[in-house]
């Protein structure tokens, strides 16, 4: 058995864990950085990056016009190849191990407080790092593990386009996926148990929801699944009430559990429950030597989130810092076509802690001069504010999940709405939506304010 000693030992390379190892080793800390399946992790390989070739490939589609072919649905399993190869390079084995990062390719587990065993080696750390990430959920439906199903993870392995896709969950994987495959010419059901993007402002959601349902993506909500039943390429999917589905595909898309399983964690003194490892505001868990961070840690599931613990760890492990994680700035996205992007607090959620300092701004995206020149004016931006900063924003449209990103920045940086509203924006930009909320919120303060017209009265009295 062979033993290594190192500074810090990162379990899991997807990019949580990568950003830990790269940022470490570069910062001159020996690090080991264990991966037991595919560098890149889940983001890379089955999520953010393939999803996100194949709505960018049937949205070229759909912009073109008329019926999709089978054709185009390989040509878009081809783009999403091709997109994984490009990025792999970044993350591979030869790019860690080409920074200082002694790489191993194995399932670890613990043998003790202090220690980590993995392809017959025993590793010790003053630091451990758990950044397994999170896998797709597959519930105990009856008949499920008698028919052929995809998840996140067997998708994108498909060549031939399926002709009735079925999916059950309405969640942004979901529909995602569920307006990829109808853009490339699949007929589509999405089974939802309760409200679809149920977790999302109910307004923002509605004009997700009435462009897929537009587009032809049948939606069902409030249908428990029951039972799953039939053959392949003629699954039946049966909903309380007796309702029966048919298709030829079926994704499940119901949600994500953590990778522990394997990581005996017992050993190591380190609690867990279902949403992941018990951490304190430093990601650090009840073993004081091991960190969790990203999917693991039951804090989300975004891989921008994973970054951002990275960080948080970095300061704390290398530096001795007091490091701790905030999760008020995070945004998340669901990248439909209209985007829908969220961060901070809801209007009730604001309302709870801010009390009747609360105002609401909304601007349409047909009140932007670029949405119109471009046909794109469908949706909204939501601010929320108190004390005159955001608290709160939410937007629906067009680039979403790029016309958010000056709030994030606010946010997280504890700005006030006024460094957004003198902001210089190019002219014209779908940008210009966010400065006109954040103006929104001072014109009354402005315009509608009679001690504020009495000065402006009073000094044109005395100007020369």
């Amino acid at each position: 058995m062979t033993r290594i000693k190192t500074d810090i030992c990162v379990i899991g390379g997807g990019s949580g864990g990568l950003s830990v190892a790269a940022g470490a080793v570069q910062m001159g800390a020996r690090v080991v950085l264990i991966e037991g399946h595919k560098m890149g992790g889940d983001c890379l390989n089955y999520g953010c990056v393939p999803s996100k070739a194949l709505l960018a490939q049937a949205k070229k589609v759909h912009a073109r016009g008329g019926e999709p072919t089978p054709e185009d649905f390989k040509s878009a399993m081809a783009h999403v190849k091709s997109t994984i190869a490009a990025i792999e390079p970044h993350d591979s084995v030869e790019r860690f191990e080409g920074l200082g990062v002694q790489v191993i390719q194995g399932f670890a587990c613990f043998i003790s407080p202090t220690e980590v065993e993995v392809a017959g080696q025993t590793i010790t750390a003053r630091r451990f790092v758990i950044a397994t990430g999170s896998r797709a959920l597959v519930p105990p439906i009856p008949g499920l593990d008698d028919v052929p199903y995809m998840t996140n993870e067997t998708l994108f392995d498909q060549t031939e386009r399926p002709g009735h896709l079925l999916i059950i969950g309405a969640g942004p994987i979901g529909l995602e996926m569920a307006q990829a495959h109808r853009r490339l010419g699949s007929r589509v059901t999405v089974i939802e148990g309760a409200q679809a993007l149920g977790r999302d402002d109910p307004a923002a959601a509605a004009v997700v929801l009435d462009q897929l349902r537009s587009e032809g993506v049948e939606i069902i909500e409030n249908a428990q699944v029951e039972r799953v039943g039939g053959r392949p390429g003629a699954l039946e999917v049966q909903v309380k009430g007796g309702t029966i589905f048919t298709g030829t595909h079926l994704l499940v898309a119901v949600g994500r559990v953590p990778n522990l399983e394997k990581l005996d964690l017992a050993k190591a003194g380190v609690k867990f429950d279902r949403a992941g490892v018990k951490v304190d505001a430093g990601l650090r868990s009840t073993n004081k030597r091991v960190h969790a961070i990203g999917d693991v840690a039951g804090q989300g599931q975004f891989t921008h989130l994973a970054g951002y613990h990275a960080g948080v760890v970095i300061r704390s492990m290398l530096f001795g810092l007091p490091a701790k994680a905030r999760h008020d700035h995070i945004p998340h996205v669901t990248y439909t076509d209209p985007e829908l992007a969220q961060i901070g607090l809801s209007e009730a959620a604001a309302r709870k802690k801010y009390g009747g300092g609360v105002s609401v701004h909304r601007v349409g995206y047909d009140q932007i001069d670029r949405a119109q020149a471009e046909g794109r004016t469908q949706g909204f931006l939501q601010l929320i504010a108190a004390r005159g900063r955001p608290v709160g924003v939410t937007v629906v449209g067009a680039q979403a999940g790029e016309v958010i990103a000056p709030y994030a920045l606010a946010m997280a940086n504890n700005l006030k709405l006024s460094a957004i509203a003198g902001t210089v924006l190019p002219y014209p930009t779908l940008a210009e939506i966010g400065k006109r909320a954040a103006g929104a919120y001072f014109s009354p303060r402005l315009f509608d304010n009679m001690n504020v017209k009495r000065v402006v009265r009073l000094v044109q009295r005395w100007l020369p």
